[in-house]
């Protein structure tokens, strides 16, 4: 599918055609979901369907995960009229940060950080990230964002891989994302039929 390309009939997940297959990146990398940002009516509805469970929810701050997560996230805060936290790999902060350890999808050890003067109790945080696979990086942004006291609102996500950690965020916290009911055997099955029409 072209990539500024809008169908006629917007479905939910529409733009999920729009990521790229791995081409040459990483093995545990199997696409790029940053291609349907390029693309401003996919991005928009991307971030609609992300808000839609929370609608009527009090959120009072919109914290995005180091990288991919900022660029959603920005967006996410942008149309909620909210602020936006980044919450950061270890060493990107020149301020007092809590840290958390954690694996992240490739089972590589990291250290994710946020500054300690934005979070306190009482205050309702969502947490925007680009997928979840194994869960590791969302689990150690919600304790980072929990041990400073604030809720944890809800997690928005393009996508949440049905793993063992995936599963767990999706039974113990609010979710949302943006893979229609039919396609979620494919996200898990790592290949989308949409790549054979993928054009370089």
């Amino acid at each position: 599918m072209d990539v500024f390309a809008v169908p006629a009939d917007r479905q939910k997940g529409w733009y999920l055609s729009l990521m790229a297959p791995n081409t040459k990146g990483p093995q545990f990398a199997w696409l790029d979901p940053s291609r349907l940002y390029c693309n401003s009516q996919a991005l928009a509805d991307c971030v609609k369907d992300l808000l839609g469970p929370f609608q009527n929810d009090t959120v009072d701050l919109v914290a995005g995960i180091d990288a991919m997560g900022f660029i959603l996230g920005a967006s996410v805060a942008n149309t909620l009229g909210k602020g936006f936290l980044a919450i950061r790999k270890a060493g990107h902060l020149c301020v007092a940060t809590q840290n958390q350890n954690y694996s992240d999808y490739s089972g590589r050890e990291k250290v994710m950080e946020v500054r300690t003067d934005v979070l306190r109790p009482g205050l309702r945080v969502l947490l925007v990230d680009q997928w979840i696979e194994t869960g590791g990086t969302m689990r150690a942004a919600i304790r980072l964002v929990e041990e400073l006291g604030a809720t944890v609102a809800g997690v928005a996500v393009v996508a949440v891989e049905n793993t063992e950690g995936g599963r767990w965020i999706k039974e113990n916290y609010k979710f949302s994302h943006c893979v229609p009911e039919e396609l979620q055997p494919q996200i898990d099955g790592k290949h989308l039929d949409s790549f054979k029409n993928f054009k370089n």
